[in-house]
């Protein structure tokens, strides 16, 4: 991958002085004072307050470094949309101040936003290798490869700006290449941590803990750090632990592995890969996005599989249950992925028998709890025996519990500290044990989505709110106006839907045929004919006697078959479902 260096020449900002006829504070004439320096801002669009759409800015006059830019996935009250990402308004009426957007690492909370977000801002992303990898491929699916600058940075790069610069720090994390980011600004460093965890036995490369020390000890003047496990005691287990565990699991199986995980994990891939090998089993790779990353892992030298050990899905029948391991993606229950329509007998190649091992090497993210649960229940009513929790120790988190924040606030020793990352509570949870390491309570600012701190050398105070909050994406497509969306999804989930269809002639007005009634989730239509033919009658009536006042349009005569719906359900039934009219003009 081409690795692009932006580099401008830095120049100091020249102080500025105005003079005045009377000084007010002495009373003295001609006296010249220095103006207010600016601050440095420090703001959020998404991730603090909630997990997922991680998206953080850094502002120094006229220049923004963006960090990260993810998404966050819908509960269920929101049926029929995909995701939700960050508005980034602010950042839109801020392009020509924007520098570079930087990735701290390609989890979907993270990235997930960048095609949403790349169509509204034209500015150049930077990640380490295996981000800009899946960065890569998901802009190829969006057809918007050719339109994005992409640039690889390793921990030793620095890119210097006018007034800011950035440089990066090794982490350790549940996916290879996650890097802490440093942003120097006139009045010291601002660090945004990442995803971390201390692991000193990792799987990949290990963290840079002498770099962490060292911008640590040139002076901090604030911290942003992943609150996640910071209600959870001791520290993070390594994840060579688990690959230990994986493979005992695997020895116990007589039939056919089916193993669920993040897609993005992928040391636990390796790992998997290796336990594989000890025990003899083919691997099939099931889900689109499993299928990227391994694709993507082997290219980088991540992901290592020896020759001959991947199998086609189709090929599956040649070899005997034993002799199979299935990856795949559906850890979170998620009803599209693979496991779960495997689970429910969706999938057209695979199947649950009687003595499959299925293995969930996750923890459910918070409020999904819901559906792995289902998922585990549909597996097993399908006579698959299920390995999930804490059972054989098969998962460990990604993020540090409070001894690694402990560890990370130590070396760091920032002035000012913003816990990121992180629902309320964790937040909270995170400003209590940065007090307990020595910084006050005037130093630690639990804040909001769209709050600003204003940074000064030896000083903080929230600053004006700014445009902030979510978007939807549904189809593929944004919805800005998230009120009226939830409202209609609420009002189809109660209340159900009413569609009336007509036939009209767009000269005269006159109904050449219906108005026909079909409800779904309503009324029950074998029981409720006579209330519908009620309604297409007094329906009819109510446009005959417009159309013999008002002249014919069609937009007229749509708000006006709500209307009259809307009216008759509510006296009839007592409901008022949601009422989709639509006129046929000829």
């Amino acid at each position: 991958m081409n690795e692009a260096k932006l580099k401008e020449a830095k120049t100091k900002p020249a102080n500025t002085a105005n003079t005045t006829g009377a000084n007010a504070a002495n009373g003295k004439s001609g006296r010249r004072s220095k103006s207010s320096p600016p601050p440095v801002r420090i703001f959020s669009l998404g991730g603090i307050g909630e997990i997922g759409k991680n998206m953080y800015g850094i502002e120094y006059k006229n220049e923004i470094v963006i960090v990260d830019a993810g998404l966050k996935f819908p509960d269920s009250r929101l049926s029929g949309i995909d995701y939700i990402i960050p508005d980034i308004s602010y950042l839109t009426q801020n392009q020509h101040k924007i520098k570079g957007l930087f990735l701290t690492h390609g989890h979907e909370d993270h990235i997930g936003a960048l095609p949403f977000v790349l169509r509204q801002l034209s500015v150049p992303v930077y990640g380490g290798a295996l981000t800009i990898g899946l960065v890569r491929a998901k802009l190829e699916e969006y057809r918007m490869l050719g339109e994005v600058k992409l640039h690889v940075f390793d921990e030793n790069d620095r890119f210097d700006y006018q007034q800011l610069s950035v440089h990066f720090f090794r982490t350790t994390h549940s996916i290879p290449d996650a890097y802490g980011i440093v942003i120097d600004t006139p009045y010291g460093a601002v660090v945004h941590t990442g995803d971390f965890k201390f692991d000193f036995t990792p799987e990949d490369k290990p963290a840079n803990l002498f770099k962490m020390a060292s911008v640590g000890g040139e002076g901090v003047l604030a911290l942003l750090a992943d609150s996640t496990n910071s209600e959870k005691e001791g520290f993070t287990p390594s994840e060579r632990r688990v690959g230990g565990a994986i493979l005992e699991a695997f020895r116990q199986c007589d039939g056919r592995i089916l193993f669920a995980t993040f897609a993005s994990n992928v040391h636990r891939l390796q790992q998997v890969v290796d336990a594989a090998m000890q025990c003899n089993r083919k691997i099939v790779v099931i889900g689109r996005s499993m299928e990227k990353v391994f694709a993507i892992g082997q290219d980088l030298g991540y992901i290592r599989v020896p020759e001959g050990m991947l199998v086609d899905v189709k090929h599956i029948d040649r070899y005997e249950d034993r002799q199979i391991l299935i990856v795949c993606t559906g850890s979170q229950g998620e009803p599209n992925a693979a496991l779960s329509r495997i689970a429910s007998g969706a999938h057209r190649s695979v199947q649950i028998y009687p003595g499959d091992t299925v293995i969930f090497s996750s923890s459910p993210i918070p409020g999904n709890g819901q559906n792995v649960n289902r998922s585990i229940d549909m597996l097993m009513r399908a006579g698959a025996h299920v390995i999930y929790g804490s059972i054989f120790d098969i998962h460990t988190s990604g993020h540090g519990c409070r001894e690694d924040l402990k560890l990370m606030l130590s070396f760091i020793r920032p002035k000012f500290f913003i816990p990121i990352h992180g629902e309320y509570r964790m937040l909270l949870s995170h400003k209590n044990l940065a007090l307990q390491t020595g910084l006050t309570e005037d130093r630690v600012f639990v804040m909001n989505i769209g709050d600003t701190l204003s940074v000064y050398r030896n000083r903080a105070k929230r600053g004006r709110t700014i445009p902030a909050g979510e978007v939807f994406i549904s189809n593929g497509e944004m919805r800005l106006n998230e009120d009226e969306l939830v409202e209609e999804r609420m009002e189809l989930a109660q209340e159900g839907i009413v569609v009336v269809v007509m036939t009209v002639d767009s000269r005269t007005g006159k109904i050449l045929s219906g108005p026909d009634i079909v409800t779904r989730g309503f009324v029950y239509m074998q029981d409720a004919r006579p209330l519908l033919r009620r309604a297409e009658a007094a329906l009819r009536r109510s446009l005959n006697r417009m159309g013999e006042k008002e002249t014919y349009s069609q937009k007229l005569w749509l708000r006006t078959t709500q209307q009259v719906m809307r009216r008759y359900f509510q006296r009839e039934v007592g409901r008022t479902p949601h009422i989709m009219p639509s006129v046929l003009e000829v």
